[in-house]
């Protein structure tokens, strides 16, 4: 039976490291991240968002020439797997001062709250309309029964109309409809032909 070796939890995340390492990845530019992203109230124990993992990650060589990431693991510590993260090492350009850092995340804090959505207050109705809603509000089922009874003539009044025939068979000024073709010679032939088409088309479809 073979044993194997559990995967190693990641470790913390230390301010520091030794290793002489620096990524090949290009250098990460504060002024390109968001103010949100970036955290230089403690210079010296500056952090920031790794663009890999997503997660807060230290800088360091504050004090060196060279700033950036300590190697790190892309799960939290103590609990997910020992898996290195590609942003390990990798240099961090200080393109911008703390005063410049900490006047963009003034703005961006005060344009995220003038974003926010603000309450939206009922619209007023008028009197017409606010007598109307509530009378409809008041009315029960026999009083709507009782409106339908009255209006029931006048439904049957309009239906009677809509459906009389207008006197004469021609609109005004108009020449009279046929009602019947001129021609009726002509009619059956062009009917016999236009049948003789279907038959064919039909037959064609059932032989696909």
């Amino acid at each position: 039976m073979t044993i194997t070796s559990a995967m190693p939890k990641a470790k913390e995340r230390k301010t520091w490291t030794r290793t002489k390492r620096v990524s090949s990845l290009p250098a990460i530019k504060l002024s390109q991240l968001p103010p949100s992203h970036i955290d230089l109230r403690q210079p010296l124990k500056a952090v920031l968002v790794c663009e890999d993992c997503k997660t807060w990650c230290p800088i360091t060589g504050m004090r060196d020439k060279v700033q950036k990431l300590v190697p790190h693991h892309r799960g939290k510590a103590g609990v997910a797997d020992a898996v290195r993260c590609r942003g390990s090492n990798r240099r961090v350009q200080f393109d911008m001062t703390i005063p410049e850092w900490h006047q963009a995340l003034t703005d961006a804090v005060t344009e995220a709250r003038s974003r926010q959505a603000t309450t939206v207050l009922p619209k007023t109705l008028s009197p017409q309309t606010d007598r109307t809603l509530r009378a409809r509000a008041e009315r029960t089922l026999a009083g709507r029964v009782a409106d339908w009874d009255a209006v029931l003539p006048h439904v049957a009044d309009t239906d009677k109309n809509r459906r009389a025939m207008p006197a004469g068979d021609a609109p005004t000024e108009g020449p009279a409809v046929p009602l019947a073709p001129r021609d009726m010679e002509a009619h059956d032939r062009r009917q016999a032909e236009l049948g003789k088409q279907y038959a064919q088309r039909k037959s064609a479809a059932s032989a696909a």
